[in-house]
């Protein structure tokens, strides 16, 4: 049920806009939270501050932990060690439905019996609240998240995209300190699950609250988050704002799983600063952007290059790398070109497609090249 982790404590605010002074998000700090499953190990002594009013979310594949741990941080699975504590206090031990946290589900689990707005007041009848101060709390939910004129509708009579906007309404009608969501637009087709991307990113900034977000989809995370954890066998393998996870993925596991890339075996020439001159498979000799790591010349390493950043160039370019076209993949806007180079190294493009430009065609020699700013050194 979408309302069980927020079923009891305190009712928060007076308004969808009860932010005056700043946010209403709690703090939530997760201290060796360790948990197994018999012999497999779920979650892996993770350490993790969520910052007051923060949307974060939790990335990563089937199996890394992700939703696990959100388990964990809502009350529903008992951890093994290691503490949770929200604004100080801790609720290791503590019932989910005293945690006082909304929880949205992906499956919407509203109450076919009822109404839209008694599915919406149901967590506030739990709680005690007043008739009257439950209806004017309703209404003005209902209305925030566009669902006014169905207030006296079934589930059953709303769509999918609806059906989920209640079961956010339910969550949040408590103005609850945190709001946790576990992969709550995987049941969508793309185009809902982008508009409900935006009205959710639009509801915490008028509302402040902490909300942690369980996905695997990194679009999903890239748009809507704060700050992306990224979880791989129950462990946070990198931590940061969506464009630093994007642009210098820590790893080649994140650099794969955030976003398309390529990646390029090489060796290290030279290193100046935070340029690297590297020397791939295929003898091609290219720099790349090296802020960190102990990288010296001889050490082999992967070298990432977005495919968005590699351009189609004139032959005799400078620096170009010659190749040829395998295929090109029509995207709407955007046009992939796979290519192949004479090592049988392969290289992703990606480009505009503007309609009345030439497309390459399979087995097409052509030239690529990129600036030293657009690769990274990702392991």
């Amino acid at each position: 049920m979408a309302t069980s982790a927020s079923a009891a404590g305190p009712v928060h605010g007076n308004s969808p806009g009860a932010r005056a002074g700043g946010s209403i998000g709690s703090e939530i700090l997760i201290q060796g939270l360790s948990l197994r499953f018999g012999d497999v190990v779920a979650i892996d002594g993770i350490d993790l501050a969520i910052r007051p009013g923060e949307f974060l979310t939790l990335l990563g594949p089937s199996g890394s932990g992700k939703s696990t741990l959100l388990a964990a941080i809502a009350g529903f699975q008992p951890a093994d060690a290691g503490d949770i504590r929200v604004d100080g206090r801790s609720v290791r031990g503590l019932p989910a439905h005293r945690r006082g946290f909304g929880m949205v589900f992906q499956q919407y689990a509203l109450f076919p019996q009822m109404t839209v707005a008694q599915n919406v007041a149901f967590p506030l009848r739990m709680a005690g609240l007043g008739r009257t101060a439950s209806q004017r709390r309703v209404a003005e939910t209902l209305d925030l998240l566009r669902l006014g004129g169905l207030a006296g509708r079934l589930p059953s009579e709303l769509s999918g995209g609806q059906q989920q906007r209640v079961a956010i309404a339910r969550a949040i009608v408590r103005r609850p300190r945190v709001v946790l969501m576990d992969e709550p637009l995987s049941a969508l087709d793309r185009r809902l699950r982008e508009t409900i991307q935006l009205e959710i990113r639009a509801l915490h900034r008028a509302l402040g609250t902490t909300i942690v977000f369980v996905t695997h989809d990194q679009g999903e995370a890239l748009a809507l988050s704060d700050r992306v954890a990224v979880l791989d066998h129950g462990r946070i393998v990198q931590l940061g704002t969506p464009d630093a996870l994007y642009r210098t993925p820590g790893s080649a596991f994140v650099a794969r799983f955030v976003g398309e890339s390529n990646l390029v075996e090489a060796t290290v020439d030279a290193r100046d600063g935070d340029t690297a001159r590297l020397r791939s498979r295929s003898g091609h000799a290219f720099a790349a952007h090296a802020p960190s790591g102990a990288w010296r010349p001889g050490d082999a390493v992967t070298a990432l290059v977005r495919p968005e950043r590699i351009a189609l160039v004139p032959a005799g370019t400078p620096g170009a790398l010659a190749a040829v076209v395998e295929g090109t993949v029509f995207l709407g806007e955007i046009l992939r070109i796979d290519t192949v180079l004479p090592s049988g190294e392969r290289l992703q493009v990606r480009r505009l497609d503007t309609g009345d430009a030439e497309r390459p065609a399979p087995g097409q020699p052509v030239h690529l090249a990129w600036q030293a700013r657009d690769a990274w050194i990702a392991a």
